[in-house]
């Protein structure tokens, strides 16, 4: 009887401490789930002078989500967007725990812009609130408001031509620095009021500058200095009367895609990829009749780099030439491997012709072939001296490296390039965007339906094949 007597009253006392140990907790706090913010703005159409760019334009308010948390903490993102796209590729900005947002009018007026808007335009913006927590959870959409903003334009950076018209020379161009430059193959595209592109040869390692006047050195576009790391892929231009520097042209002999924008000071140079052209492939041709000077030696170009060249080169000693891969003999050498083929043999011997002249050069270093043909150049067309079927002659000048001949044309007259007064080599206008260019098998020059039309009169016609892969032509 003692011990269980001893064993109940130890059940007792625990029981008794037990309750004696027990907290009372009060209850726990509830997290409801908030409300969308009702979302209003303190202007919807708004036009702005370009005086009042930093001036606040639109101030946006909304209401609480009505959270369970310390508002302070609260997360709000404001989407705006172009109207019609749901907010697809919406800009966004975050503020935490205000209930407001302020934009200026160049804020405003830069989003539109970077939409693709054009200026002195007038469009509608969307834009709306998501709340929630901090950490993203119980997101919440407003409502959407709708404002109407009118783009300005803000000065550029640079001056814009008064021209209208932007020209580039220098030894880097197929017109080298002769000033008035050749149209319409060194003239610039006028892509809107701040923003000019083209598509141009450049040989690489020359300079080149931009001009707002054809024929006119007083002014130019410029850099502050031409050895800056880079800048042969873009960088600042400046405008000048009197300084600047030249700008560098890429290392790579090519058509590339130079683009001006002035609105912000900047230009850039890509490799153009239209038609699969961009960095040519060069062939250099050292030989007896220039003093065996790769770093001197015209060249033969490969459009496509895809090993095959051809070019023309005024060869005037029949003592032999060689094709190499770099403007100097460190590279690989090609010489006479027999019956047409090259040789990358040290011990080949030279290649020749048979007599001085004006050849067209063709070798491929994949098949290992190579040929020559001597040409005189002539032109041949619709006006009354040809009749399509009498060739003009052109003469040769040995010091601009060029062709010319005159003919007399009425303003529907049409006419081409040919080489040996035959059609197996003929050139046209490439016409397209390279308008000035010639291609092989062209459009006749004067086709008004190709835009390459001409005025009636007398003129004297350039051709120019010194630079290998991209030929043109000109109408004085």
């Amino acid at each position: 009887m003692k011990n269980i007597l001893n064993i109940s009253m130890a059940l007792l006392i625990a029981v008794i401490g037990l309750v004696a140990c027990e907290k009372k907790v009060g209850p726990l706090p509830q997290y409801l789930p908030g409300t969308a913010v009702t979302l209003s703005a303190s202007s919807t159409t708004i036009a702005p002078a370009v005086a009042d760019s930093d001036k606040v334009a639109l101030t946006l308010s909304w209401s609480s989500p009505n959270y369970s948390v310390d508002s302070s903490t609260v997360k709000y993102i404001v989407l705006i967007d172009s109207s019609g796209r749901n907010f697809s590729k919406a800009i966004s900005t975050t503020v935490i725990g205000t209930r407001s947002a302020s934009f200026t009018n160049k804020q405003i007026n830069n989003i539109l812009l970077s939409f693709g808007a054009a200026y002195n335009t007038a469009y509608n913006l969307d834009m709306k609130i998501i709340s929630s927590y901090s950490n993203n959870n119980e997101q919440l959409n407003s409502n959407v408001v709708v404002i109407n903003f009118k783009t300005y334009l803000i000065p550029p950076k640079v001056a814009i031509p008064s021209s209208g018209k932007l020209f580039l020379v220098g030894d880097a161009t197929a017109g080298g620095w002769n000033n008035p430059v050749p149209v319409p193959t060194q003239q610039f595209s006028k892509l809107d009021n701040t923003t000019y592109q083209g598509t141009f040869y450049l040989i690489g390692g020359k300079q080149y500058l931009l001009l707002p006047v054809n024929g006119d050195w007083s002014q130019k576009y410029a850099v502050a200095d031409g050895t800056l790391p880079g800048l042969s892929a873009g960088g600042d231009f400046a405008y000048y009367t009197n300084g600047g520097s030249n700008i560098p042209a890429p290392a790579a002999t090519g058509l590339y895609v130079i683009r001006i924008d002035f609105q912000k000071g900047k230009f850039s140079v890509t490799p153009s990829t239209a038609g699969g052209i961009g960095v040519f492939g060069l062939l250099f041709v050292p030989g007896d009749y220039q003093g065996w000077d790769p770093s001197k030696a015209p060249s033969l170009a490969s459009v496509k780099n895809d090993g095959s060249y051809e070019g023309y080169v005024n060869i005037t000693t029949t003592g032999g030439f060689k094709f190499t891969s770099l403007p100097s003999w460190s590279g690989t050498n090609y010489g006479d491997g027999g019956g047409g083929s090259l040789s990358n043999n040290g011990s080949a011997g030279n290649l020749n012709v048979a007599n001085a002249g004006y050849y067209y050069l063709t070798a491929n270093t994949k098949t290992n072939v190579w040929s020559a043909t001597a040409t005189t150049w002539s032109i041949i067309g619709g006006f009354a001296a040809s009749n399509w079927s009498t060739d003009i002659p052109m003469t040769y000048n040995a010091s601009s490296n060029t062709w010319t001949g005159t003919i007399t044309v009425t303003a529907s007259d049409q006419f081409k390039f040919r080489a040996n007064n035959d059609w197996t080599i003929n050139l046209g206008d490439a016409g397209g965007s390279a308008i000035g260019t010639l291609s092989y098998g062209g459009n006749n020059i004067g086709d008004a339906s190709k835009n390459v039309a001409i005025t009636a009169g007398t003129h004297v016609i350039t051709l120019n094949l010194s630079n290998a892969g991209y030929y043109t032509y000109s109408i004085q």
